[in-house]
């Protein structure tokens, strides 16, 4: 079949059909392109393992005690962290 422009095609067969062939027709071209588009078996499949080492420059020159203080000093500031203290939990 030669390559006809869609507008044509459209003007030519589709639009006269009636609403419920045309979204059939529709759902019909959907699933075509969801399936072309769809990542296969192996592109879909992923181990965590990809994901090691990633973020370690964030890290660098952070003393992990020091941020676990400051993230700790931080709760002291929180208004639940001062609730808490006012109902008795430490």
């Amino acid at each position: 079949m030669a390559a006809v422009e869609p507008a044509r095609l459209y003007d030519e067969h589709i639009r006269s059909l009636p609403v419920e062939q045309r979204l059939q027709l529709l759902a019909l071209i959907a699933g075509d392109l969801a399936v072309e588009g769809a990542p296969t078996e192996h592109e879909a499949r992923h181990s965590l393992a990809e994901l090691y080492g990633i973020g370690q420059g964030v890290w660098e020159g952070v003393d992990a005690q020091e941020y676990v203080n400051r993230l700790r000093g931080e709760w002291e500031e929180r208004p639940f962290g001062k609730l808490d203290r006012t109902i008795g939990r430490e």
